[in-house]
């Protein structure tokens, strides 16, 4: 019984080093800071990791040869690792108050988008330039049919092909 009545306090000492959240604060109520608009995150986030992630998979064919584009070094998947991390992280900022479009196609797209990033970034994690180039391919899908709807003159595909899931 002693030993019952020496747990209790220490039991109740770990509950209060939980996460807690503030009184009167919720997640959804945490505000937001955008520092640009839906075209400057693509521009000057989402962009140039999506470029890096494409430019990092297949093979380009010259007059001089083929060139394969996968990293051939550690540091090299590290890089393409950490541009699917900020594709994926992309996604989900585009969602943030003040930067989302609309909760029907945008929103869809943009859940893609994070779909697209975390399969680079484990193709990359297991060095798969095969896994990488199909990541990179999803991506491009998810990319062109949100321009498709949300940049005028671009012809509308199906939202995201054969791959999307009900």
């Amino acid at each position: 019984m002693k030993r019952l009545l020496g747990i209790i306090p220490a039991l109740f000492l770990l509950a209060s080093c939980g996460p807690q959240e503030a009184p009167g604060t919720k997640s959804s109520d945490l505000p937001f800071k955008p520092t640009g608009d839906a075209l400057h995150l693509m521009e000057w986030v989402l962009e140039p990791a999506a470029d890096h992630i494409w430019d990092s998979a297949g093979e380009i064919i010259t007059a001089e040869g083929v060139r394969d584009l996968r990293p051939t070094t550690e540091e090299g998947w590290l890089a393409v690792q950490h541009s699917a991390a900020v594709v994926a992280e992309s996604g989900n900022l585009l969602l943030m108050p003040g930067i989302a479009r609309d909760s029907g196609d945008w929103q869809e797209i943009s859940l893609a988008i994070v779909d697209a990033g975390l399969r680079a970034k484990a193709a990359a994690e297991a060095q798969d330039a095969d896994a990488l180039f199909e990541a990179g391919g999803h991506l491009y899908r998810v990319c062109v049919s949100c321009h498709a709807i949300y940049i005028q003159g671009e012809a509308k595909p199906d939202i995201l092909g054969p791959e999307r899931s009900e």
